[in-house]
């Protein structure tokens, strides 16, 4: 049974920092494709960083490389990170697995997190 469980939002000031955390289970001794992305109030969810099962990473490059994608093996934990947050940030963080590739489309994951709250002022 897979389950995804963000961790890590709030409320920052812009250019503050953030680090989000994803737990995740139920995928056996294999590292899942898996990614990060967001949904801001009355737009579509986007992708921001995603990474594959041999820890390659891709960024969107609309958002200038300020989020970072990692991931603790042993842990079975994903990471998100910004140092340079601006409001237009501001918006519901998932965490996704399941994908055949390190894709940045929502459509291609299976499996989602409930999301963790992020507000930027």
């Amino acid at each position: 049974h897979v389950q995804l469980v963000e961790s890590g939002g709030g409320s920052v000031q812009a250019v503050g920092s953030l680090e989000l955390s994803c737990s995740y289970s139920g995928f056996g001794s294999n590292q899942p494709c898996m990614g990060w992305f967001r949904q801001a109030p009355g737009k579509e969810r986007e992708g921001i960083a995603v990474i594959d099962s041999i820890d390659k990473r891709t960024s969107s490059e609309s958002l200038e490389g300020r989020f970072t994608i990692s991931r603790d093996r042993a842990k079975n934990v994903l990471y998100l990170r910004s140092d340079s947050l601006k409001p237009d940030d501001t918006g519901m963080y998932y965490c996704a697995a399941g994908s055949d590739w390190a894709s940045l489309a929502t459509t291609e994951y299976e499996h989602w997190g409930q999301g963790t709250q992020v507000t930027v002022s």
